[in-house]
């Protein structure tokens, strides 16, 4: 049996899924794709090839070799891809919640059943059908679970809409003794710019009391001051709307001290360095045109 563990984003991490890149499929058509950022490479020739997303990420399974945290992967879908497996499933205490993801990202839930099956089965959830979240708009942090959501009326128009109010409503009532506070995002179909995704792409807390965040990434600027007077003035780093876009806040903590993280976020990097953190630097500029970094491919189960 998998006996799980997420109390927070910072904990040692013992346990993680990692997505991959292999047998990705073709360059999709833009009617396909499931963001704004993925339909301006589509269109600029530019969306990444297998190769380099498979090497980007096989860097980030060595970092997590040198750490000694077991990585499991997802089987293998033919030309399917399977790159972020932070959409398709999250872990909260001791349990695994399903998310109610696209209608055709179906299989990809399907390919990590091996680890579902390992769960104790009081501990595998499924939210009702109406319910509809993914692993990126949840943040775990001890008492607190911060959701990112989307409640305006133009909902179901949204494709980078993902996770509802009436997730938000049963996941607090899954998890009584915890604080839920839902952040409403903006949302854009077409400017990658204006698109938070995810919460995890304008929002990441790091370290013991530390965040990052994109102040335009929330629709409500109170919802916003909110996380900056939790976290104080002084443990923020802003990033302006060039470096959301590039996917800044995606981050991923290996533990307090230790956060992985682009090679190219100089600011970011040199500000966590300055702060005490071991930077892993990794390439990852080409996943990175899918709209989805390094929290984003990886899903994880245990933390000390």
């Amino acid at each position: 049996m998998l006996k799980l563990n997420i109390q927070n984003e910072t904990s040692r991490l013992r346990a993680v899924v990692l997505g991959t890149a292999k047998s990705n499929g073709a360059i999709p058509e833009i009617k396909d794709c499931y963001d704004p950022k993925s339909i301006e490479h589509v269109k600029a020739g530019t969306y990444p090839l297998e190769e380099d997303m498979v090497r980007e990420i096989e860097e980030v399974a060595a970092v997590f070799e040198k750490y000694d945290v077991k990585v499991y992967r997802p089987e293998v879908i033919n030309n399917c891809n399977q790159i972020f497996s932070r959409d398709i499933a999250f872990v909260i205490e001791d349990k695994i919640i399903k998310s109610n993801i696209l209608p055709n990202r179906e299989e990809e839930v399907e390919a990590i059943q091996y680890l579902w099956n390992q769960v104790a089965p009081e501990n595998r959830i499924i939210l009702p059908e109406e319910c509809h979240a993914e692993g990126g708009d949840v943040i775990v942090w001890d008492d607190y679970i911060f959701i990112g959501t989307y409640s305006g009326e133009d909902y179901p128009n949204l494709i980078t809409a993902r996770t509802n109010l009436d997730a938000v409503i049963a996941i607090q009532e899954l998890f009584t003794d915890k604080t839920v506070k839902a952040f409403e995002l903006r949302k854009s179909n077409t400017n990658a710019k204006e698109n938070a995704l995810h919460l995890d792409c304008c929002f990441q807390p790091i370290g013991k009391d530390k965040a990052i965040i994109h102040k335009n990434g929330f629709l409500v600027e109170s919802e916003y001051q909110w996380l900056v007077d939790f976290f104080g003035k002084d443990n923020v780093f802003e990033i302006s709307k060039d470096e959301m876009y590039d996917m800044n806040s995606n981050i991923f903590s290996i533990s307090e001290d230790v956060i992985i993280s682009e090679k190219s976020f100089t600011r970011l990097n040199t500000w966590l360095q300055d702060k005490g953190f071991t930077v892993e630097e990794v390439s990852y500029s080409e996943i990175s045109k899918q709209e989805g970094l390094l929290r984003c491919s990886t899903l994880p189960l245990i933390r000390d």
